[in-house]
């Protein structure tokens, strides 16, 4: 990978709008959590958004963070420093796809680029922000940390009605099917004519 010099023109106001959404106060929350999920062990980075990328780039910290949320059935079975860029890459891509069978949306996911060049480490917030949610939301005993820092997520709320039920809700007629009750067409003009102005 080529080293990129600064950004200019509409580079560099794109990449600005990116930087304006990484919240401080949610890489304070999830240094937290990944320090209670994972140990001291970890470390802990640099305030600040710089330190941060600097601290999951080579994807160590976050395939035993990612572990730790599984609990004994352990996705990533090798989990190996290195100075190489490509098994960088590969331990951040290892993350990416057991975060994704952990039940994290495609759409929640960040990039590896994302990550390893700092492009878009609000987009690694979401993606971990989602982990949260769901970690909290799953409730099987593999989440460590406060759970009030992440939302549960909505879960399903199944109804069954019984045939009877089913019959007596055909007999109501819905308001955006329209109803006449009440309506009458009393003191209506025809259309198009002028309106009458008494004096």
């Amino acid at each position: 990978m080529a080293n990129k010099g600064p950004s200019y023109g509409l580079s560099l106001e794109v990449q600005n709008k990116i930087d304006k959404k990484y919240l401080p106060e949610v890489e304070e929350r999830l240094v937290q959590w990944i320090i209670a999920q994972c140990g001291s062990e970890v470390g802990q980075p640099e305030p600040g958004k710089i330190g941060f990328q600097k601290w999951l780039k080579d994807g160590c910290v976050l395939c035993e963070f990612i572990n730790s949320l599984y609990g004994a059935n352990k996705p990533i079975k090798t989990i190996k420093p290195s100075t190489m860029a490509f098994k960088q890459m590969e331990q951040i891509s290892m993350f990416l796809k057991a975060a994704e069978n952990y039940g994290v949306t495609k759409t929640d996911m960040f990039q590896t680029v994302d990550l390893f060049e700092g492009k878009d480490m609000a987009a690694v917030q979401t993606t971990m922000l989602a982990l949260g949610s769901l970690a909290v939301t799953k409730e099987d005993g593999n989440y460590r940390g406060d759970p009030s820092w992440f939302h549960k997520k909505s879960q399903e709320n199944k109804r069954e009605f019984s045939e009877e039920q089913m019959k007596e809700g055909k007999k109501i007629i819905g308001l955006q099917m329209g109803t006449n009750k009440g309506a009458s067409q009393a003191g209506m003009t025809g259309y198009g004519l002028p309106r009458q102005i008494i004096n």
